[in-house]
């Protein structure tokens, strides 16, 4: 059974690779996935894979490629208890109050 993520075979645009200049918060998760990915580390690469692969269909075809890391490494972290929910709003809500501020000034 074919799952929503898995194109291979599919009728679809050439791809076109390119260079292109990443967004800093790209930058980031690419990061972040680094630092998270590995031995020793909090998950191994496959466990990445997997949570992305579980991404819902509506949300994974919005997601852009980052956008997909960043949710999986988030629900990973979410999974192995290494945030919690709450912890997880509280900073979400901190953050947004201080773009806020900024946007204000």
């Amino acid at each position: 059974m074919r799952r929503h993520h898995d194109m291979g075979g599919l009728v679809a645009d050439p791809v076109v690779p390119s260079e292109h200049d990443y967004a800093p918060w790209e930058k980031r998760i690419d990061a972040i996935m680094r630092l998270t990915t590995g031995d020793g580390e909090l998950f191994a690469i496959d466990e990445l894979r997997r949570a992305i692969e579980e991404i819902g269909p509506g949300a994974y075809d919005e997601m852009s490629y980052y956008e997909r890391w960043i949710t999986a490494m988030t629900n990973l972290l979410l999974e192995k208890r290494v945030v919690s929910v709450d912890e997880l709003g509280r900073k979400m809500a901190e953050i947004e109050a201080r773009w806020k501020a900024e946007a204000a000034q």
